[in-house]
């Protein structure tokens, strides 16, 4: 695993997976990038992902490879359903991709106010997963963005009870006299940047040998609130292997491949 990812390839990996997560497996997801014309990919209409083509001037061989990376540190990772290895997001993975939808439900939102809509179907937003809906109304809270009121107050009339006491909850903070205060009403992506960091020796759980915690993952990790990694590269790789069904020479837990609950965009809560 010599290569090394940008922040910016690590959310485009993810928004790609996002539309295969449970159904496909690497080798999909891989064409995604490459914006393939393959038959299965059109069918299903991986074509109008946002990050197709993405990596559209490397080889599948070399798109594979970060997917692996993606893998490698945690992620993604591989489940199999019956004996169809599939694709799912890993914890730190979902929290990241979680995130990315919300900035993008928002943009919309931004662009249906540019255009002067007033009245929207909002039952788009009703099958969503209920950890990114309430993301959503947490982010719209905190940046007290009043002029997204009209949609939530649609949204509300259409909504299970929880999610519509939250979204109740969320217009009246908005309404509140704090609620009401200024912000410039351009949703920004956040960057992963965190000043003066340095290279740090970290012990791996496992096996017990220091590794070295480079910057850029430490500027990843930090700006998503994530704890460091408690594996070293080589525990890590013996991982991703057991992942995808291996078995290893040595490996005590050869064989094994982990039965995380599946963190999809519409199960996960």
């Amino acid at each position: 695993m010599g290569i090394r990812l940008t922040n910016e390839e690590i959310l485009a990996i993810l928004r790609a997976a996002d539309e295969i997560i449970g159904q496909g497996g690497r080798t999909l997801l891989a064409k995604i990038l490459k914006g393939s014309r393959d038959k299965k990919v059109l069918e299903l209409g991986l074509d109008l992902c946002p990050t197709y083509g993405y990596f559209r001037a490397q080889t599948l061989e070399q798109i594979m490879e970060k997917v692996d990376w993606m893998i490698h540190h945690d992620f993604l990772e591989i489940q199999f359903s019956g004996k169809l290895p599939m694709l799912v997001f890993t914890e730190q993975g979902w929290t990241i991709e979680r995130s990315q939808i919300v900035e993008e439900l928002l943009k919309e939102w931004d662009a249906w106010l540019r255009k002067g809509v007033a009245a929207v179907d909002m039952s788009y937003l009703k099958e969503r997963n209920r950890g990114m809906v309430l993301e959503l109304l947490e982010t719209v809270k905190r940046k007290r963005a009043s002029q997204y009121v009209p949609f939530l107050e649609q949204w509300e009339k259409i909504e299970v009870r929880k999610v519509r006491e939250a979204i109740r909850e969320t217009i009246a903070a908005l309404r509140s006299e704090d609620g009401l205060s200024s912000l410039d009403g351009q949703h920004k992506q956040t960057e992963f940047t965190v000043p003066g960091l340095e290279p740090e020796l970290l012990k791996c759980r496992e096996c017990g040998e220091r590794f070295q915690f480079e910057v850029e993952e430490q500027k990843f990790y930090k700006s998503k609130g994530f704890a460091p990694p408690k594996r070293c590269p080589k525990c890590r790789e013996k991982k991703w292997f057991r992942n995808m069904g291996i078995e290893l020479p040595g490996d005590d837990r050869r064989g094994i491949v982990r039965g995380k609950r599946r963190l999809t965009w519409i199960s996960m809560v």
